[in-house]
């Protein structure tokens, strides 16, 4: 199972131009991936550099004929002509998606900063190996206080997850919304953090639980040990980013651990100002 995640800049790339084709083509390139998790999607924003307010929802899902594409808005304000102006994430599958949910994250008022909604998008995927959890987000950037409290909603969705699992002993009804559906412990999250590896938030992440809860490792460090991380952002757009740093990670459950088969950063690619990472699990 190949799966991809990458804050793709609302498909802008380091030479100005919105190019949701040249997305999928890197992504292509990297693997033949099963899972696409997109941060920074755009739809009827005219005003972001590049665009035209092209709907890169629709566009990127069209690019992927047998995908399923599932977004969740984080902002969703009025624009022009009665339109509305969305901005958040997209998951993009080949493999079946049993159940969706979308949370919003934690926004506490913090004046001294900008800052927008945040959403957490997840999908429990009918994996080759059992039900899965995907989960993509973008935590806030400027605003250490929100982003502490949105890594610690994190943990308490993942909690609640394990919680709802098939092996609990559930109350059932069937036949209707109430039927229950497979909301598995085991799982993947990935994001733009907006934190570095050395950052309390990255091990706050992956801190045990004293519930027994399956902990959160980090995919690379199990693969690359003590190596460090490869810097995910500021590679080529030195514009906005004149220090190069990596804060794009992907945590597995522990019971993923002994699945993991490598995590690779695209160095090469310009067509965002973030860099995609590829996690690749053995069946």
């Amino acid at each position: 199972m190949n799966l991809i995640t990458w804050n793709i800049q609302s498909c802008r790339g380091c030479d100005g131009r919105v190019e949701p084709q040249r997305i999928i083509d890197v992504c292509g390139g990297m693997a033949d991936f099963d899972v696409l998790c997109l941060q920074e999607v755009a739809r009827n924003y005219p005003g972001l550099p590049g665009s035209a307010g092209e709907d890169q929802f629709a566009l990127l899902g069209g690019l992927l004929p047998g995908f399923a594409a599932v977004e969740a808005i984080a902002v969703d304000v009025q624009g022009a002509a009665g339109k509305r102006r969305q901005f958040g994430n997209l998951i993009l599958t080949r493999h079946p998606v049993i159940q969706v949910l979308r949370h919003l994250l934690p926004w506490p008022a913090d004046a001294a900063v900008p800052s927008m909604p945040r959403v957490a998008l997840e999908v429990v995927l009918a994996a080759p190996f059992g039900p899965l959890r995907v989960t993509t987000t973008h935590l806030e950037y400027y605003s250490e206080v929100q982003r502490r409290q949105q890594v610690n909603r994190l943990r308490e969705l993942h909690a609640e997850a394990a919680l709802h699992r098939a092996d609990r002993n559930h109350a059932k009804k069937e036949g209707g919304p109430f039927e229950t559906v497979p909301r598995p412990a085991s799982a993947i999250l990935t994001a733009d953090f907006n934190f570095r590896a050395s950052d309390a938030l990255h091990a706050r992440i992956v801190a045990p639980y004293s519930d027994g809860t399956p902990a959160f490792r980090d995919a690379w460090q199990l693969r690359h040990g003590a190596r460090p991380h490869e810097h995910t952002i500021g590679v080529h757009d030195r514009k906005q980013w004149p220090e190069a740093f990596a804060c794009d990670f992907i945590f597995v459950t522990e019971d993923l651990g002994g699945r993991v088969e490598d995590v690779v950063v695209n160095l090469d690619t310009d067509a965002s100002d973030h860099q995609p990472v590829l996690l690749r699990l053995r069946d």
